[in-house]
């Protein structure tokens, strides 16, 4: 009797640890998802009313003022998505190509260097040149200005930290035999490679191309060093120059000059409108990608 007793009491005890830390849970997401859900309301509410009232889960009243104002121009805004879009994907597609090739370079036994290679890929997490030696080399050396690869190749082409994710996924989620049975079979290493390795490492390079994506995706300092040219200007510094054209607009400098219209243009609405227009589609392409991303980062992350 005592035994049951006390076997339900452990069951009790367990059931209340696990309300709580879903509770938990709860609580966490909620941090992460009402941020999201008040930015999408103030972009939906009058100026007047956010001066007056300050922030509201719910817009009242009610406006799209701060959208008309950031679509007056939808040609430049799609083409800055367009931009970003086509260097987004190909900087994603590229990052994974090259980063996946390194990382299996590395997880090979027989590779002579791999340990050099490994130490040299760790030192470019602790130091690096600055900006500008990187500035220099970039456009005095690779003359990569004023175009996609300004876009594409700076800064974010490799990344230390994802190649050991997949070096890691490579070494602890692959049978090595796999591969010793692919070079009896008289498989060559980019047969290896393409064949199997890419094939079963679905899971880690879903996680850092989505990583990188969304890398690409909010980057705007490479536009900012590299570019002059407005045609290849992303949707990140297109939302720049229009908040720094609406804040000045907003000031009072410029409603003396042009009028006290001006002064009353929805500058917090408008941040929030593009903030939404900014981030609205990772938010629909992240549920999609979800299930790999925690598999790839669990998976990687294992010391091997």
């Amino acid at each position: 009797m005592q035994a049951v007793h006390s076997e339900h009491s452990v069951q009790k005890s367990k059931k209340h640890g696990q309300i709580a830390l879903h509770v938990f849970f709860i609580l966490v997401s909620l941090c992460y998802i009402l941020p999201l859900i008040l930015m999408v309301s103030v972009s939906f509410t009058e100026e007047n009313a956010i001066v007056s009232g300050g922030f509201s889960l719910v817009p009242q009243p009610f406006s799209t003022e701060a959208y008309q104002l950031a679509f007056r121009n939808p040609k430049q805004l799609i083409d800055s998505y367009k931009v970003t879009t086509i260097v987004s994907f190909a900087g994603m597609a590229l990052h994974v190509f090259v980063m996946s090739i390194m990382a299996y370079s590395l997880s090979r036994r027989n590779f002579a260097l791999r340990r050099v290679f490994t130490f040299l890929a760790f030192f470019t997490m602790l130091f690096n040149g600055g900006i500008v030696p990187s500035y220099m080399v970039w456009t005095r050396i690779f003359h990569v200005v004023d175009s996609y690869l300004a876009l594409l190749l700076p800064n974010l082409l490799m990344n230390a930290m994802n190649i050991m994710l997949v070096r890691n996924y490579y070494k602890n989620s692959i049978p090595f035999e796999l591969v010793e049975a692919a070079e009896i079979d008289g498989a060559s290493e980019l047969k290896t490679f393409w064949k199997i390795m890419v094939p079963l490492s679905v899971p880690v390079n879903v996680t850092v191309g989505l990583f990188t994506g969304l890398a690409y995706w909010n980057d705007w300092i490479n536009a900012l060093y590299y570019v002059d040219d407005p045609v290849y200007y992303g949707i990140q510094n297109f939302l720049v120059r229009m908040m720094n054209n609406i804040q000045f607009l907003s000031s009072g400098n410029a409603a003396a000059m042009v009028g006290s219209g001006m002064a009353s243009l929805p500058s917090t609405g408008i941040r929030m409108a593009l903030a939404v227009v900014g981030v609205l589609p990772i938010v629909v392409i992240y549920p999609f990608l979800q299930k790999y991303l925690t598999k790839g980062v669990i998976m990687g992350a294992v010391k091997g």
